[in-house]
């Protein structure tokens, strides 16, 4: 009777959630519905008799990878408006058709696994004989070890590949070398020198406009044919 009494209480909160995160005009408000629909699934471990989900699912989602969610949001920033114009035709159209697939498809599970009798439900003591997390290993490094380890494998892969791909874009971008006074430092051999120069135009002011541009100086217009003092 306390199981269903938890259910019911917690399955509305999980709900809402749900609903407010996908609902949420502003990321931070929605990632910390996600942390409560986390918590309310949590409960659902716990109530389940799955004591080992129910600490992952606090330690882990809802706290380790939110807390990264946040720090991301937080880096690409809260206030940051995105465009409501489609990029993509028929977005929406193929997101409700994925929606209503993954609706069957949960169903089609519940259906082909336990079903939808009000039956009494499998007794899980002797699967979890010697605890609910010796019966998790046992189960997962045996029955499931070879999917366990690709996955392992996959997400190591994958991480490296990040990795590299942002030192390399950290490599292309042009940085500008600043003194200890804030000014930024001239190129070894002295400022460059444009190839195609006008014959007109001074070699002292060419090289006094490199320089005024090397430290965030852009010379008016009337300036162009002066020569630098």
């Amino acid at each position: 009777m306390g199981d269903w009494i938890v259910f019911w209480v917690t399955a509305p909160i999980s709900i809402a959630a749900a609903g407010a995160m996908v609902l949420a005009r502003n990321a931070v408000h929605a990632a910390l519905f996600l942390i409560v629909n986390f918590f309310t699934l949590a409960v659902f471990f716990l109530v389940l008799g799955s004591p080992f989900l129910f600490v992952v699912q606090i330690i882990v989602y809802a706290g380790a990878i939110m807390v990264l969610f946040l720090f991301v949001i937080m880096l690409l920033g809260v206030d940051r408006q995105e465009s409501l114009i489609e990029r993509i035709k028929g977005q929406r159209l193929l997101a409700l058709l994925l929606g209503v697939g993954l609706v069957a498809e949960v169903v089609a599970a519940v259906r082909l696994g336990v079903g939808f009798h009000r039956g009494v439900l499998p007794n899980f003591g002797p699967v979890n004989q010697g605890g609910n997390v010796r019966a998790l290993a046992r189960l997962l490094f045996n029955s499931y070890f070879f999917p366990f380890e690709v996955t392992s494998v996959l997400l190591i892969v994958a991480a490296i590949g990040a990795t590299i791909h942002g030192n390399r874009r950290i490599a292309e971008e042009e940085t500008i070398d600043v003194g200890p006074e804030g000014v930024p430092e001239e190129p070894p051999g002295g400022p460059e020198v444009p190839a195609a120069v006008d014959a007109g135009t001074p070699a002292r002011s060419l090289v006094a406009r490199s320089r005024g541009a090397a430290a965030g100086y852009a010379p008016p217009a009337s300036d162009e044919g002066r020569v630098a003092p």
